[in-house]
């Protein structure tokens, strides 16, 4: 199955508004990016965890649907992130890759680094696959 980012705006608008960026948009690795803007930041001028989340969560969906069939939407079932350094600099990038692929889930790992790729944030999912009824 072949996803453009302006399929994934189109699908779920939500990754317009946070602003999120798209690299490799393949079944085994997603890669996407959020820059730094005041608007996203906390305390330090750190990116805020919930803008973070936003992108793993993103980037997730995306991964566990390029794992599934053509007629199936993912929805996050369950989610746990591990904030390790706060995000500094131009932006967070991020790696989601699947861990499990069953027949209507997926479990997911998606790795967030800063612009000098530390690791900053952990996110796991399991995200459910439903399918779409014409």
């Amino acid at each position: 199955m072949v996803v453009t980012e302006q399929d994934i705006y189109t699908l779920a608008p939500f990754a317009r508004t946070l602003g999120i960026r798209f690299g490799s948009l393949e079944a085994d690795a997603v890669a996407a990016r959020l820059a730094y803007t005041p608007e996203r930041s906390t305390l330090g001028a750190a990116m805020h965890g919930g803008a973070l989340m936003g992108l793993a969560d993103v980037a997730g969906a995306v991964c566990a649907a390029l794992n599934g069939t053509g007629d199936s939407v993912p929805a996050t079932m369950e989610s746990s992130t591990h904030f390790l350094r706060p995000v500094h600099g131009t932006g967070a990038f991020a790696i989601s890759r699947p861990l499990h692929v069953g027949r209507s889930t997926v479990a997911v790992e998606i790795d967030i680094r800063d612009d000098k790729d530390r690791l900053c944030v952990r996110v796991t999912q399991l995200v459910a696959l439903r399918r779409t009824h014409a």
